[in-house]
């Protein structure tokens, strides 16, 4: 009998919007990933979703499960705006968030994958990570192993929990990046 854990990634349904909130939740309450220190509910969890599918940006979810189990929300992703300004309609930055029982299981790597994908075919052409907490290594590691480079550090720019926390910046090209000007720009951008 095998224990593999198959991933499917989709688009993030409303109805997936409760198993997110909790996550993210988690992640705000337990970790550096997120400088929030209190987590918002679930209306403004539609609100920020209802904002980033309306700005044409990617949401995706993945479904985990073991064989014959029901499968689960284990993950989500979406990337916004690196910054609001139109100079930076060819940038995006990217969030992922995994629920902690399946942390470790490739889930984020599955996710981020597909968003490079996506944003890659929408026209982005640099994807920037702001990694919360300079001892991150799972973070750190995971957008190294995808091609992303370090950009920059941010000096004990949070605090929370009682102490300083840095910023990583971390940066990767999409498709062509930098090589040629864009000639449209990217689908869905509304600015």
């Amino acid at each position: 009998m095998t224990t593999e854990t198959t991933v499917r990634i989709r688009d993030v349904l409303v109805q997936d919007l409760p198993h997110a909130q909790a996550i993210y939740a988690h992640h705000v309450l337990n970790g550096l990933a997120s400088f929030e220190e209190a987590p918002p509910d679930l209306a403004e969890t539609h609100r920020r979703y209802e904002a980033t599918i309306a700005a044409g940006y990617p949401c995706i979810a993945a479904e985990s499960g073991a064989p014959g189990a029901a499968p689960g929300l284990a993950g989500y992703a979406y990337v916004g705006p690196y910054r609001p300004r139109p100079a930076y309609r060819y940038s995006v930055e990217n969030s992922v968030y995994i629920a902690p029982e399946s942390i470790g299981q490739g889930i984020g790597r599955a996710l981020l994958t597909e968003l490079i994908a996506r944003c890659t075919a929408l026209g982005y052409r640099q994807m920037i990570a702001v990694i919360g907490d300079s001892d991150n290594a799972a973070s750190i590691g995971l957008h190294q192993s995808l091609g992303f480079s370090h950009a920059g550090q941010v000096r004990s720019v949070g605090f929370k929990f009682g102490r300083w926390v840095d910023s990583v910046i971390m940066q990767r090209a999409l498709g062509p990046g930098d090589d040629n000007l864009p000639t449209t720009p990217p689908d869905g951008w509304s600015g």
